[in-house]
């Protein structure tokens, strides 16, 4: 018999209820039984506060996905959501990781809130045509406000933890390693006679109008034409700003329901699955470990590689372009500053997100200044003679395990590696235009290409946010 994926103990009067449910603690039916049980225990026990956290490398990171599509076992999330928020004692969520979608919603549900610094916290449901189905439309409210819970759901984006302090969804940041620092958190609390704090219980500040209502209803319909989990939401949002939480969680109920059954969540959740089915790699063995990138290079600074550029600053990895003189480089460094600067007006990026982004791009003429990056991506013209020879120069510069990418969108891979001693370490690397918008990225494996540096470039596609897709050399690629 296996290891329960929730483990129960009682340490100096803390009921601690941990989480250990790899890789990413989703929210299965013997998880949902393992905290009910945990709550139970913690009664028995006359336990002074219970501490709820996660083993591994994150906090319930949303559902098990390999529950979707069948019969619900109980217990079911709600259940689960109101018995942590009805407890008799103080019950604390000490978050690590991401926090998303329903791992929020148990969050949400305790009485308080603690998180490391990288934690990121969300509800993304609205990606996949859903809406948070377990009181998360409900009490996000009543800890963030409408505005703030409205741009949460209806973006789908997650928040960092100095971000959720700043809103109110966490009472802390901690330092240090998560178990220790959350029992002091726990400890202190105590200290100071804090009682449980129901989520549910919570007024909801500053209420708007049904103006604002209707203009954010106008707003998501614009934004997200043709969906209906986003109208539903704003419905949802002022439904708490009227209505106690359990009233509120049985429209909330039906209307996720509804979302559930229809054709447009069923098409996005199939979106969601052939996405993640793109980083199995077929015939690679799962534990091949993929090398560090550090460093990048792109060659040429037109539109393709300064968008290619603008993809690894975003990621926090610095990047070099590289252009044939100095005219054409500076040219290219400020269409860069100029799609930025696009961006910060069109709200996608604050101007200091940017400046952080622009600094960590930089130009130069001489192949040598990129001597000891650890990948290239060539963006040249279209023209085999002309990539051969930039990929002789990088060979003859570039140290032995650099990874040299070509980003061409047709020709044969096969042949461009002939112009190295290291055919080995040639990858292509097709980007779509706009390269710093589009998703897309063809990961072109050629006849020598070693298995790791294919898994490295995987990795790194991933990093910088783009969906890989695996392809073999012919004309034109997929």
């Amino acid at each position: 018999m296996g290891k329960p994926v929730v483990q129960y103990q009682l340490e100096q009067g803390i009921a601690v209820i941990r989480i250990d449910n790899p890789p990413v603690n989703a929210l299965s039916q013997g998880v949902r039984a393992g905290i009910m049980e945990g709550l139970d225990a913690a009664r028995r026990d006359r336990a002074g506060a219970v501490l709820l956290l996660c083993s591994g490398r994150t906090f319930i990171a949303g559902a098990d996905i390999t529950e979707f599509g069948k019969p619900p076992q109980p217990p079911s999330l709600p259940e689960v959501i109101e018995a942590i928020e009805t407890q008799p004692v103080p019950v604390i969520a000490a978050l690590h990781g991401n926090a998303l979608g329903g791992g929020l919603e148990v969050a949400m549900a305790a009485h308080y809130r603690c998180a490391l610094p990288d934690t990121r916290l969300g509800l993304p449901e609205v990606n996949l045509g859903l809406l948070p189905g377990a009181g998360g439309t409900q009490r996000l409210p009543r800890l963030v406000g409408v505005q703030a819970a409205l741009e949460m759901m209806l973006s789908g984006k997650p928040v960092s933890a100095a971000r959720a302090l700043e809103l109110g969804l966490v009472d802390a940041v901690l330092e240090g390693e998560l178990e220790t620092a959350a029992t002091d958190f726990t400890t202190d609390l105590l200290q100071r006679g804090a009682g449980p704090r129901p989520t549910a219980a919570m007024p909801i500040a500053d209420i708007p109008g049904a103006d604002y209502f209707d203009a954010e209803r106008q707003r998501a319909a614009a934004r997200l034409r043709g969906q209906i989990a986003p109208g539903f939401i704003v419905e949802l949002v002022e439904t708490a700003t009227r209505l106690p939480v359990t009233e509120g969680q049985q429209l909330e109920r039906e209307r996720f329901l509804e979302c559930r059954n229809s054709p447009q969540s069923a098409a996005l959740r199939h979106v969601f699955f052939a996405e993640r089915a793109t980083a199995k790699i077929p015939g690679i063995a799962a534990d091949t470990a993929a090398r560090p990138v550090a460093s990048v290079a792109v060659i040429g600074a037109g539109t393709m590689g300064g968008g290619i550029a603008m993809n690894f600053a975003q990621a926090g990895i610095p990047v070099v372009l590289v252009e044939t003189g100095q005219e054409a480089l500076e040219r290219g460094l400020a269409l860069v500053r100029k799609n930025y600067e696009t961006s910060v007006q069109r709200g996608r990026f604050s101007a200091q997100q940017v400046e952080g982004f622009l600094g960590r791009i930089s130009g130069t003429t001489e192949y040598r200044d990129i001597s000891a990056v650890d990948a290239v991506i060539e963006a040249v013209f279209e023209n085999m003679a002309v990539k051969q020879e930039v990929f002789a120069r990088l060979d003859a510069v570039c140290k032995p395990d650099c990874i040299l990418a070509t980003n061409t969108s047709y020709l044969d891979i096969n042949e461009i590696a002939t112009a190295t001693s290291r055919p080995g370490q040639v990858i292509g690397a097709h980007f779509f235009s706009p390269a710093n918008v589009m998703k897309l990225l063809e990961v072109v494996r050629a006849d020598q290409t070693a298995e790791e540096v294919i898994v490295t470039f995987m990795r790194l596609a991933k990093t910088i946010g783009k969906i890989p897709v695996l392809v073999g050399v012919c004309h034109g690629f997929v």
